[in-house]
């Protein structure tokens, strides 16, 4: 009986590869090869903070199965928010090459503004809100306008911030302690609100995508039009479809418990918008310009003053808004709000995350990566009932390394002409 013929063809060796694949392999190679050339220059860009993190869910993983299951992942992205956009925040004060100690004050004193304003006085929850959050801005100019003016290291001005702050938050409570919020509120909803409908998460996710690869082609062109140097279409296409990949994963995995959290989305779409102030406005670039340097940046005509001034103004405003984020998650404040490890954890979350302690290096995604690293530090801890002590020390260990990390790769970026 005779066999069907085998019709499978077999390439000759060194056949050539599609036209679409050679493109994408060629963009492929690029993008390992600048990555390659960053990592000897010292440009060493998220890398760490994504290994320390990639870790960190590998070990409590392996610890206990529920680590990585959508609940935990669901409370993990909504318990960052806080404590993530005062980080974004202390990320501005860094890039100047200065820290703000006064942060954690600030956020209980908004939180203390709209507790008093709303609970105890009935003024109406969208205009206590924002009288909360100016009066976060109003403490940051303040602050900001001394530091400029006065030149005295920031930290000096922030932490005679930290003690006023604390203690007009103490005297607007009062007597009273702790105030608790409307928990069908506005404000209680951030933290506690759901989009359940699974098409919002993966349509945003899409969106996301899409609006990272026109920017990222945007730049791309406009480099290409003065002869910078920039990535191909290939490489860009690659680089989205990995982003959309991560973005779609998420997605799925907050769909399969309560849905996107509003808290989550806020917090993103906050920290982006931040990210195009930073990195694609004049403003932002002065922001940097200051941080390579105060001295050459007054000698080419840039407003120190302005800048430093508004620099420590986003700082409290966003003190603020994360204030509010975390009365919420709780749904009321007291006067310990503001207080404990809050400060040490948004200035860990910025450091860890690869902004620079030096200053003029670092976006305020690290703030995102690192408040991360810390989060899910703490969450894992608390599923493998682990106490606290370890936490701390992890947790500061972790800083430590990062820090280590900044002050070795500047070192060998100097050695490199790029400091």
């Amino acid at each position: 009986m005779r066999g069907k013929a085998d019709t499978t063809r077999t390439e000759p060796a060194g056949t050539p590869r599609p036209p679409r694949e050679r493109a994408v392999a060629r963009a492929v190679e690029s993008s390992v090869a600048m990555f390659r050339r960053k990592v000897r220059a010292g440009e060493l860009g998220s890398l760490p903070v994504v290994l320390v993190l990639a870790t960190v869910w590998i070990i409590f993983q392996s610890l206990n199965d529920n680590f990585l299951s959508p609940r935990n992942l669901s409370n993990l992205s909504v318990d960052i928010v806080g404590t993530g956009l005062i980080a974004v925040g202390i990320v501005f004060v860094l890039l100047l090459g200065e820290l703000d100690l006064s942060v954690g004050s600030i956020s209980g004193l908004a939180a203390a503004v709209f507790a008093v304003l709303n609970v105890n006085n009935g003024v109406p929850e969208w205009l206590a809100l924002v009288i909360a959050v100016l009066a976060g801005t109003a403490a940051g100019t303040v602050q900001g306008f001394s530091f400029a003016r006065t030149r005295v290291p920031a930290f000096v001005v922030t932490l005679a911030g930290l003690l006023t702050w604390n203690g007009l938050m103490l005297y607007i409570l009062g007597t009273s302690g702790t105030i608790n919020l409307d928990e069908n509120g506005l404000v209680a909803q951030l933290t506690n609100y759901y989009f359940t409908d699974d098409a919002v998460a993966y349509g945003l996710a899409a969106v996301a995508a899409g609006v990272v690869f026109l920017v990222s082609y945007q730049d791309a062109l406009r480099r290409r039009s003065v002869g910078m140097p920039h990535r191909s279409l290939q490489a860009l296409v690659v680089r989205t479809g990995a982003l959309a990949v991560i973005a779609f994963a998420a997605a799925y995995l907050l769909n399969r418990f309560q849905g996107l959290p509003l808290a989550l989305l806020i917090f993103l779409v906050m920290v982006a918008g931040l990210d195009i102030l930073l990195r694609r406005t004049h403003y932002g670039r002065q922001v940097y310009a200051l941080g390579g340097g105060v001295e050459a940046a007054r000698r080419a005509s840039l407003n120190v003053t302005g800048v430093q001034t508004a620099v420590l103004a986003v700082s409290g405003t966003m003190a603020a808004i994360g204030g509010l984020f975390l009365a919420s998650r709780i749904t009321s404040v007291s006067q310990s709000s503001g207080s404990g490890v809050l400060l040490l954890n948004a200035v860990a979350a910025a450091v860890i995350g690869g902004t620079s302690l030096f200053g003029g290096r670092g976006t305020t995604w690290s703030a995102v990566l690192g408040m991360l690293v810390i989060q899910s530090i703490a969450s894992g801890m608390a599923i493998t009932d682990t106490p606290t002590a370890v936490q701390f020390m992890i947790t500061g260990g972790v800083l430590f390394a990062a820090v280590v990390i900044d002050s070795v790769s500047r070192r060998t970026q100097e050695a490199h002409g790029r400091a």
